[in-house]
């Protein structure tokens, strides 16, 4: 056992003391909880390095490094060491993102080596809902994407990523893993659309990532020449009944806080801010 404060890479058979961590956060912490409930702590599985930070033989922080560097119930303690870690190991991920004053804390250590950064979103609003709203009606339209209608949902996610981020998800390997990402929520039933009479994408959204206690909605994408039509919140009404009946009863999101038509739907659908995180984008 562990007496000593300190940080190490988790093993498969820290699993349930890391999830003990994870559910302190059930909300924040959703996307790496998601994970690691499918793939446990082998990194090969995981995609990444959980990092583990001990006080008193206590594992009370983590840290997923894998294509996101995600600090998790990060303590400014544990943020320097994970620092440390990260500095020694050299820059493999394409973004830091987390809860805002923990991924400030560990940027703030990381820049002098890692900057600069493409760019920085210092305050990304975190949003929950429990509950249907009362003033808006679901989109009829609105359901689940089909397997055999991946083709045709791909372009407008692809769009969506590259407005959202910056660059094209098909740069590198040519979208390979970005593919099977969307494939793979397209296989789970956790991608929704809404399709025009051409069978173009009106209005897109997905639940990313999925727990027994929180989900979490992203990639929402109205089409250029919908937009200003009233078609988002009817359209996040549809996806949000999808989530809090089949999937978890707290449902969740983060937008950037320059993004004011985004965060009024949501907020006309009944997110409240609870919180905000951060992302450095390389």
């Amino acid at each position: 056992m562990l007496t000593q404060t300190t940080s190490r890479v988790l093993e498969p058979s820290d699993l349930d003391a890391a999830l003990a961590v994870l559910d302190r956060e059930p909300v924040a912490n959703a996307f790496v909880t998601a994970r690691v409930q499918v793939a446990g702590l082998d990194p090969w599985r995981l995609g990444g390095e959980m990092w583990g930070w001990y006080e008193g033989g206590v594992l009370t922080s983590l840290c997923y490094a894998g294509a996101n560097l995600v600090p998790i119930c990060a303590t400014p303690r544990a943020v320097r060491a994970f620092a440390d870690r990260a500095r020694r190991a050299g820059r493999r991920c394409s973004s830091i993102v987390g809860p805002a004053d923990a991924t400030r804390a560990l940027w703030r250590l990381l820049e002098p080596q890692w900057g600069p950064a493409r760019e920085v979103r210092t305050r990304q609003p975190l949003m929950v809902t429990d509950r249907m709203p009362d003033a808006v009606a679901p989109d009829p339209y609105v359901r689940r994407v089909r397997k055999d209608e991946l083709e045709r949902v791909m372009p407008a996610c692809v769009a969506m990523f590259t407005e959202e981020v910056g660059v094209s998800p098909l740069a590198g390997d040519g979208g390979l893993l970005y593919q099977a990402r969307v494939a793979e929520l397209v296989g789970a039933g956790r991608s929704f659309a809404r399709f025009d009479a051409d069978g173009k994408v009106v209005f897109k959204a997905e639940i990313g990532a999925a727990t027994g206690r929180a989900c979490q909605i992203q990639g929402v994408w109205v089409a250029p020449e919908h937009r200003g039509k009233g078609v988002a919140a009817p359209g996040m009404a549809s996806v949000l009944r999808y989530a809090l009946t089949e999937i978890a009863p707290v449902v969740s999101l983060y937008v950037n806080d320059f993004n004011t038509p985004a965060r009024r739907t949501y907020e006309k659908v009944g997110f409240q801010e609870v919180g905000a995180f951060m992302s450095v984008l390389f």
